[in-house]
């Protein structure tokens, strides 16, 4: 990864934390047909909008359930003790490529952190969906 230059640092993304979760699309949409409110405890408005014009939406909402879930593992050892309310992860797109938005109490618990960003890929096949997502953050060098 190249280095963003700024007036007197070099600053360096690093890696500060990995998660990753696997889950099986079924069950994720078991669980959100037996339970209707659900769908709102786990995932904000425009994830919701997204996954339900989606061929299979069950199967992106376990993939973004899975990302929230990794996030959640990435954040473990910066922020111990400290467990982000599922509304608080957004997984987003823009351009094609998702992202990792934090909303409320873990916007400002991240901002207090040495969390700059994250990295997130998500993938489903026919049963399973999964995440990875990398926490970064910077090592400056003057």
């Amino acid at each position: 990864m190249k280095p963003l230059r700024y007036k007197y640092y070099m600053v360096m993304l690093m890696v500060l934390g990995i998660g990753i979760d696997i889950l099986e699309i079924e069950r994720v949409e078991r669980a959100l047909a037996r339970r209707r409110r659900l769908l709102q405890r786990l995932f904000t408005p425009q994830e919701i909008a997204y996954c339900m014009r989606r061929g299979r939406p069950g199967a992106s909402l376990a993939a973004r359930f899975a990302a929230k879930e990794a996030v959640r593992k990435a954040c473990s050892a910066l922020l111990p003790g400290e467990v982000f309310p599922w509304l608080d992860i957004e997984i987003a797109m823009e351009r094609g490529r998702p992202l990792v938005n934090l909303l409320g109490a873990a916007a400002q618990k991240a901002a207090g952190s040495d969390i700059q960003g994250f990295q997130v890929s998500l993938s489903h096949s026919r049963e399973y969906a999964c995440a990875a997502v990398l926490a970064l953050g910077e090592h400056r060098k003057s």
